[in-house]
């Protein structure tokens, strides 16, 4: 009788360190998923604004360069030809075509975008950036569909871009996200 005793004790032991694994397994990937969760609580997307012409861009990997620190924008008389975007000190690829009138603008350090707003038809007509110390740069026409961009999360901004362009900027997209710590120099 003290061998059988002993054995259930054993089982009884060994089902109670299982149980504690699995409560512990349990509550490591519930804290991975609630950590997750924050992560994805502070990025949003806004887009995507404009034609369905043109071939993809994306500027995802600039982001890595820092934040945003100055933006140029290409425009004619229509639309908004081309553009590109300086990313802490390294300036993207341009994307989009060769005419009309350059226009670069330079955000002040530890200045943000945290709106933008323009106007589309079958291209990007109109593109305004709002900062976070109240400057608003403009770049295109006033005349199409008009499209408000604007993070989902509060204290995130601007950063990077994506869209669709050739001859012109074909569509654009925003994608916004908490500002790089890492960046001492932007």
């Amino acid at each position: 009788m003290a061998v059988k005793g002993q054995r259930l004790e054993e089982c009884l032991g060994e089902t109670r360190g299982l149980r504690m694994l699995a409560i512990i397994l349990l509550a490591l990937l519930c804290a991975s998923a609630s950590g997750n969760a924050i992560q994805s609580r502070s990025s949003s997307y806004s887009g995507e604004y404009g034609g369905k012409g043109g071939k993809r861009f994306s500027h995802s990997g600039n982001q890595l360069d820092g934040p945003i620190t100055a933006i140029r924008v290409r425009a004619n008389s229509r639309y908004i030809v081309g553009l590109q975007v300086r990313y802490g000190t390294q300036w993207s690829d341009y994307v989009g075509g060769k005419q009309g009138d350059l226009e670069e603008i330079f955000l002040h350090p530890g200045e943000s975008v945290i709106q933008v707003s323009g106007k589309y038809w079958y291209y990007v007509k109109k593109l305004v950036f709002v900062t976070d110390k109240g400057r608003h740069l403009s770049f295109g026409k006033d005349s199409g569909t008009s499209f408000n961009a604007v993070p989902l999360h509060p204290n995130t901004v601007l950063r990077f871009i994506s869209g669709r362009s050739g001859s012109a900027i074909d569509s654009i997209s925003f994608h916004w996200d908490v500002y790089p710590s890492h960046c001492n120099t932007c």
